[in-house]
């Protein structure tokens, strides 16, 4: 019997060969759309998964005040681990991660390592990387000892085996002897490294300060459960070890690791996702899958007028309704299932393409596993019966009197429920590029918008402490290159400034204070960025030398801060300048100038209070060229590096790349919104088209008529036009108010943003209607053009 059903099912689908394509084409899109979807999905929920302990391993995210605002991140000092560690009972270990960048050096081989991070002894009991050589309990007990990946072993050594092996580090060569080979850290794991050295290489811990804060700090809790009883202990317990007053205070907040990639908006090793953005993505696929859902159902539907009489014989023969409803059903299942293994083939050529997309290195292997099989049978399930029931229901329905003697139609109620899936697809479609226009606006505003400096034709290069000795001799030497405009050192590039201290005016008290972002810059730092400069003077040469004398409160500092500081303190730009202010208690000082306020976080970070201070220490040189011959500037760069800076690589990038990897989610999300308006905008044309050419089809005798009677090509692409048109204008009506408060929604996310113009759902609505039109006129201009001699012989 179920052979049977086959063979009809094929059969009926090989005869309406137009319809069984675009219903084919539509489903392996969709299914295709939702198993790429489903492979990113289940990468991202993964994250730290494989951490054996990792559901009772937290995260210590600090937070400060002063008194007048509140600063919140992740880092801490070296002092908070060990604290927990003694006074705690929940915890049972403890552990400290320091993410450096260091020069490294084997023979001829010399690297700039990113992922060169220092860690306790005790880190491979708490984190699940299996060492594969090497004693987990020793490789970093003492100091100068180091633990390579497999990536990092076989770019240094080669086949060798490392282990025992001396590796130089820094720009002094500190010698590091390699005690452990793991493999590379997993795709979904947030803790990321190349190298693992010793913590107790940086010397003995500052652990008699909580304020030295640039570390992270994990803890191994003992049970899982005490995580709620450990956070209501640390504010007594702040408060009792720092003895500060009502108006300064630390506190220290738990974040659940396996929660930190999509819940945290605190980035650690890598950039984190966004539940949100998981949501958007997953019903985007679900989206796509529905619009193919209902483009069969419509054209299952329409064309049951062609099958009745085959339905109307089948049950003067005896077919009962549940054997007709099972029949039609089975064809759904089959075109469904030549749909799934299409959409393997188009997953297997398309997954190398979103992998690049996405950033992620996802493997169509992973749809073998028992969840995602189980998952990708439901959705063949689910599919088939969803959007094959109805149009089975409606088919096995028919009345086989009526049938047989001609006078069965279609009903109002089968013309609503289409009229009714037209709409459904088209307010789908319709969102998705509302979606995609105030995403991609976003992205413009992010990418073009006067930030307050300038981003382009700047180099970004790391620098050790061997430069920064030599400087001056280094700067001269790359300022003889014509190309090279301006030359500058600081601690953190304009895109991100991350040195969080203290100030305060002469007439506050010393426990009073306002947090703030500074900079440790030298006297080209404004002109290299193009910050302007609105009240007082820039830095001078004499500004760092007079930095002379030993103790650090003999000093006389020059500060210039940004309009928000200046406003902090109480005053106009104008007012700040010649104040006397302290940055911390260490460092008094005059106000030398004020810059306009620029964005030197993430535009979702509002702008903060900014001091630049003069003091000659930086990590990182900053090189303004003229945008001319830049090939040749930089190659040219690299030739005097090598000649003034022999024991560290040339390794740079421009400061507007950095800018826009801080939005590297952002951007990501545009393209695949993108790609999903596209793709909806064509199944939804495909569903279309499908109808269009049904409509015409049963309309071919009125067109005839229409001719006969001087109707011309356009009145008749027009007639057929009207009804589909405004289906699509009611679509858009429904759509906008969702895709606006969605929207609305997301760009609350950021400080700073586009504002949604009339202009979107105008061009929207006009794309919509402009494809519909378009879509229809395919099919209708056929119609049009059609001898109407033939088409009225009949009669």
């Amino acid at each position: 019997m179920f052979t049977n059903y086959f063979k009809t099912a094929f059969r009926s689908l090989w005869k309406n060969r137009l319809f069984s394509g675009i219903n084919i084409i539509g489903l392996t899109i969709g299914i295709s759309c939702c198993l790429l979807i489903g492979l990113y999905i289940k990468h991202e929920l993964s994250y730290d998964d494989f951490q054996e302990k990792g559901s009772r391993t937290v995260r210590v995210i600090m937070e400060y005040s002063f008194g007048e605002n509140v600063t919140k991140g992740n880092f801490t000092s070296t002092k908070v681990a060990p604290a927990f560690k003694k006074n705690f009972p929940e915890v049972e270990s403890a552990i400290r991660l320091y993410d450096a960048r260091n020069v490294v050096k084997y023979n001829d081989r010399l690297f700039n390592e990113n992922g060169f991070v220092y860690a306790d002894s005790n880190f491979f009991n708490m984190f699940t990387f299996p060492l594969l050589s090497g004693d987990p309990r020793t490789a970093l007990q003492g100091p100068d000892k180091i633990v390579l990946t497999r990536s990092s072993a076989k770019k240094y050594f080669g086949d060798e085996n490392p282990i025992g092996k001396t590796l130089a580090v820094g720009s002094n060569a500190r010698p590091f002897v390699v005690t452990g080979i793991t493999a590379d850290c997993p795709s979904n794991s947030q803790i990321k490294y190349n190298m693992l050295a010793s913590f107790s290489s940086l010397g003995p811990a500052q652990e008699e300060t909580y304020w030295n804060a640039n570390y992270t700090t994990y803890l191994l809790l003992k049970n899982e459960a005490s995580i709620a009883s450990l956070q209501s202990k640390i504010p007594a317990f702040m408060k009792k070890e720092m003895g500060e007053t009502s108006k300064t205070y630390i506190l220290f907040h738990l974040e659940p690791m396996k929660s930190i990639h999509l819940y945290s908006p605190y980035s650690g090793f890598e950039p984190n996702s966004s539940i949100t953005y998981i949501w958007i993505i997953i019903a985007a696929a679900l989206l796509m899958l529905a619009i193919a859902c209902f483009t069969y159902i419509n054209l299952g539907t329409a064309s049951s007028m062609e099958r009745a009489r085959e339905v109307g014989i089948r049950k003067v023969l005896g077919a009962a309704k549940n054997q007709l409803f099972y029949q039609y059903i089975g064809e759904s299942f089959l075109l469904c299932a030549i749909s799934l293994v299409l959409s393997i083939l188009v997953l297997l050529i398309t997954l190398p393409y979103f992998n690049q997309l996405a950033d992620k290195q996802l493997s169509i292997i992973s749809l073998l596993e028992p969840v995602p099989l189980a998952l990708t049978l439901f959705v063949l399930g689910s599919v088939s019966f969803l959007a094959g029931s109805y149009p089975a229901l409606v088919l096995a329905g028919f009345n086989p009197v009526k049938v047989l003697k001609g006078s069965f139609k279609n009903t109002r109620s089968g013309l609503f429920t289409r009229k009714s899936l037209i709409v459904f697809q088209f307010v789908i479609s319709v969102f998705l590029i509302v979606c995609t226009f105030v995403i991609q606006n976003q992205l413009h505003y992010i990418q073009h918008s006067k930030l307050g400096y300038n981003r382009e034709h700047t180099l970004i290069v790391p620098m050790d402490q061997k430069i920064l000795d030599n400087i001056d001799a280094i700067k001269t030497g790359f300022k003889t290159n014509p190309g090279v405009l301006n030359i500058s050192r600081a601690m953190n590039p304009p895109t991100k400034i991350v040195g969080g201290y203290n100030m305060r005016n002469a007439t506050m008290p010393e426990d009073v204070q306002i947090n703030v972002k500074a900079n440790p810059v030298d006297e080209e730092f404004i002109k290299t960025t193009g910050l302007q400069l609105i009240a007082g003077t820039d830095f001078s040469r004499q500004d760092i030398l007079d930095l002379g004398k030993e103790v650090q409160e003999e000093n006389i500092y020059h500060y210039v801060i940004n309009e928000t500081a200046a406003r902090q303190l109480g005053l106009t730009p104008q007012q700040a300048v010649g104040q006397k202010m302290f940055l911390g208690n260490h460092r008094p000082g005059l106000i030398k100038g004020v810059v306009k306020d620029f964005n030197f976080e993430s535009l979702h970070t509002p702008i903060g209070g900014l001091v630049l201070f003069p003091e000659p220490r930086g990590a990182t040189m900053l090189i303004k060229l003229s945008g001319q011959n830049m090939q040749q500037t930089i190659a040219s760069l690299e030739n005097k590096w090598k000649e003034l800076i022999p024991h560290r690589p040339f390794d740079y990038s421009f400061l507007d790349e950095v800018y826009n990897k801080m939005y590297s989610s952002e951007i990501r999300l545009g393209k695949v919104m993108s790609l999903f308006s596209g793709i909806a905008i064509l199944l939804a044309c495909m569903g279309l088209f499908g109808l269009s050419a049904y409509a015409a089809q049963q309309r071919v005798k009125e067109i005839g008529i229409r001719k006969v009677l001087g109707a011309s090509v356009i009145n008749i692409i027009a007639t057929l036009s009207k009804e589909f048109v405004i289906l699509s204008g009611i679509a858009a009506l429904i759509a906008f108010p969702a895709g606006w408060w969605i929207m609305h929604k997301w760009l609350e996310d950021f400080s700073y943003r586009t504002t949604i113009s009339a202009w979107t759902f105008i061009l929207a609505g006009a794309l919509a209607v402009i494809i519909t039109i378009i879509t229809v006129s395919l099919r209708a201009v056929k119609a049009a053009l059609a001898n109407p001699v033939k088409s009225l012989r009949t009669e």
